[in-house]
């Protein structure tokens, strides 16, 4: 097969770690294309954070700088990082985030305040309670990691031109080429890591994160500490209770303040002194504004253009997962997939219409993933309903979703737990997963996102593409899996059946759709439209939900379209005491009031959770994905190897549920827990939490450890938290 031609349009860091990785991996045809100065950035390198992939991203950057220099001056100063605490509330997540490093397999170490001022000496210690220590943080200089990543990519072939890209060539649905001012290079993959994405009509959904950072006037107390060459010595200080962070630069301090304004920036100055006397008496010679690359939910942009094939994106990254990032796409690239779990910054996670036609104010107001301190964006057919009855939302892919109901509160509810966790843990959610436990609830499913697949062809291709037996009468419901070519879990479907050439599907995310709209068969037999904006869901569940809906009981197969009412309905049967029922959008309020007239409580996402865990159903990029098998997540009874060919079907050849060498494992925990903690047997820490519930968790550990009755202890804000393996 010829190498293919790929042209890389970008002047930072990433386009030259990338031409980088992909010649390291024979693609060597590899031009870099961008004229301009690469932006200077203050360099930190922080790998620890709440989701797994960025850290590993971290890791490897600072692994792989740690071993380049370019002309004998250092890509990576391991200096360390300490982040301080000056209050219990800051104590506390410094204590959650040693935990997330524990997960991550990233060294760390909660220090005192003694501790803290041994390891930075001009650090005050009397405002700080506490500390947390990461000594392979450090420094990292992108202009020297970036030439030296270039001049690698250069030895095996790469080319570097300075030329500004002002169109890209294309034909029948791909990228033919780009052209510069100087002329026209054929290109058979682009990829942009700086903007291009407008010259082919996508929207790439940007938030900038400017802050003002200053150099200091020489301070005495560094004098002769740091030489023109190693910069600094002491760790990179971050101070989140007034949003500042601190390096060195020889014998001056940089000071970033997360402030645009100059009337913030004399209160931050004052702030830093406070915490650091030294620069009482110095003065912030060079001020300047920096600029982060940011999204809207704070993750990177990777992934192939949803209508252009051969046009990738590789945006919003920040220096310190520079490597790690491209890395990733080199292998999903010459691989034809990522090794690591990459969902959370796949492109696709975005709705496609959006990126594809509409400008960034319109997608960050409709449909990004919010985070979780914004107001969410879309709201269902309940939301009122939900307001009177005082439902806490969080937000769901951009969706309001009720967490719990304040009106529940006089039900039979827990103990008070007390910690950080009151934000997304109530007792009234307990009450709620007892209520559908022994009576009847309602939850509010609408953000799930839900797909008609239609046509001729449409049995044949959801054969191909899912791991069940879908070849089934009318009326019928099957739980299947969406797998990679290697095997890995991407989805998780709930497939009903409604007609011969009908099927009603229930997804997990935007992914799933993008996945199977880009293994469409393109001899038109096959159409996918998603139905989520305009149907609502509403999941019924508990013993006595016959009772609430007689009519249900009544129906024959698991998947009717039928009446609650005088509403018409799809009803879906999950179980003998759980169902799903789909309205159109107009018809919402109706078919709530309807539910609630028959007295059925309305539940939140809490309790939800909680009946999940305990039925023993994984999310898919939560506690299951790309990386793991069915077998080790335990849903070796949804793949039917006997029904011939589907995608990922050969790579499960000889694999089963006893040869796992780790498995998804249910915990009974005394108490509560959020997700992404350690989980420690025999004194050692040996997997990690990945979604949890009052008193019930999924956690990933090795095989040998996930027998029933195995004693495990959760490392929560700094506690060990007992458990069992069940």
């Amino acid at each position: 097969m010829a190498q293919p031609r790929v042209v890389v349009i970008g002047t930072g860091l990433v386009a030259r770690a990338l031409a980088d990785e992909l010649t390291e991996r024979g693609w060597t045809d590899v031009t870099v294309l961008g004229g301009g100065a690469r932006p200077d950035t203050p360099g930190l390198v922080f790998r620890t954070g709440a989701d797994r992939t960025l850290t590993e991203f971290a890791k490897y950057t600072a692994a792989k700088y740690s071993g380049l220099t370019f002309d004998g001056r250092w890509c990576f100063n391991p200096v360390g990082s300490l982040e301080l605490a000056t209050t219990p509330e800051r104590l506390a997540d410094l204590k959650r985030r040693h935990g997330w490093a524990t997960s991550w397999g990233v060294r760390g170490f909660l220090r005192t305040p003694r501790a803290c001022a041994d390891l930075h000496p001009l650090l005050d210690e009397t405002p700080v309670l506490g500390g947390f220590h990461v000594p392979g943080d450090g420094l990292l200089h992108a202009g020297n990691a970036a030439e030296a990543q270039a001049r690698r990519a250069a030895a095996r072939g790469a080319k570097f031109l300075d030329d500004d890209v002002v169109a890209i060539d294309r034909s029948g649905g791909r990228v033919t080429g780009v052209v510069t001012a100087s002329g026209r290079l054929r290109a058979d993959v682009v990829v942009s890591c700086d903007g291009a994405g407008a010259l082919v009509g996508l929207a790439v959904p940007h938030v900038p994160r400017p802050h003002r950072y200053a150099r200091t006037s020489p301070l005495a107390e560094l004098a002769g500490h740091n030489d023109d060459h190693a910069q600094a010595g002491k760790p990179v200080l971050r101070h989140h209770d007034r949003a500042l962070y601190f390096r060195e630069h020889v014998d001056r301090l940089g000071v970033g303040a997360l402030t645009l304004r100059d009337e913030d920036f004399d209160p931050a100055w004052d702030a830093a002194a406070a915490l650091l006397p030294a620069l009482r008496d110095a003065k912030p010679e060079i001020v300047g504004t920096v600029t982060l690359p940011g999204t809207p939910d704070g993750m990177p942009l990777l992934g192939e253009h949803p209508d252009l094939e051969g046009f990738w994106v590789a945006e919003a990254v920040r220096d310190e997962h520079s490597a790690g990032v491209a890395r990733e796409l080199a292998r999903w690239l010459v691989d034809g997939q990522p090794t690591l779990a990459v969902h959370g910054c796949d492109l696709a996670r975005f709705d496609r219409v959006s990126l594809r036609g509409k400008g960034f104010a319109e997608v960050h107001e409709i449909v990004h993933p919010l985070d979780p301190r914004d107001e969410p964006a879309r709201t269902g057919p309940f939301f009122e309903r939900q307001s009177a009855l005082g439902a806490y939302f969080l937000p769901a892919d951009g969706w309001a979703r009720p967490q719990w109901y304040q009106a529940n509160a006089d039900l039979p509810t827990a103990p008070a737990r007390a910690g950080w966790a009151a934000r997304h843990w109530s007792p009234i959610g307990y009450a709620e997963a007892l209520e559908a436990r022994e009576r009847v609830a309602m939850f509010d499913l609408t953000p799930v996102p839900r797909l008609a697949v239609t046509g001729p062809g449409a049995l044949p291709f959801l054969q191909a593409m899912t791991t069940g037996d879908l070849a089934k009468p009318p009326g019928s419901v099957t739980r299947t899996l969406l797998l990679g070519e290697d095997g890995g879990v991407r989805g998780l479907l709930t497939v009903a059946r409604l007609g011969g050439e009908r099927f009603h599907v229930g997804a997990g995310s935007r992914l799933d759709f993008d996945w199977l709209r880009r293994h469409l068969p393109g001899d038109g037999t096959v159409q996918l439209h998603e139905t989520t904006p305009g149907t609502c869901c509403v999941g019924v569940s508990g013993p006595l939900t016959h009772d609430a809906l007689p009519e249900l009981s009544t129906v024959e197969s698991p998947a009717e379209e039928t009446y609650v009412d005088d509403v018409p309905v799809v009803a879906l049967r999950l179980s003998t005491v759980s169902w799903e029922v789909h309205a159109t959008a107009d018809l919402g309020r109706r078919l709530w009031d309807a539910l609630r007239a028959r007295g059925i409580t309305a539940a939140g996402h809490q309790a939800y959770t909680s009946l999940r865990l305990e039925a023993g159903v994984p999310v898919p990029g939560v506690d299951v994905t790309t990386e793991h098998d069915p077998y080790e997540a335990g849903l070796g009874s949804l793949v039917r190897l006997d029904k011939g060919y589907f995608l990922g079907r050969d790579a499960l050849a000889g694999r089963c549920d006893a040869g796992t060498g780790r498995r998804l494992t249910r915990l009974s925990v005394d108490g509560v827990v959020l997700g992404q903690e350690p989980v420690y047997v025999e004194g050692r820490a040996a997997g990690y939490v990945t979604s949890a519930a009052d008193g019930i968790a999924y956690a990933w550990l090795p095989a040998e450890y996930s027998v029933p009755g195995t004693p495990v202890e959760i490392e929560y804000f700094g506690t060990r938290v007992p458990g069992r393996v069940v």
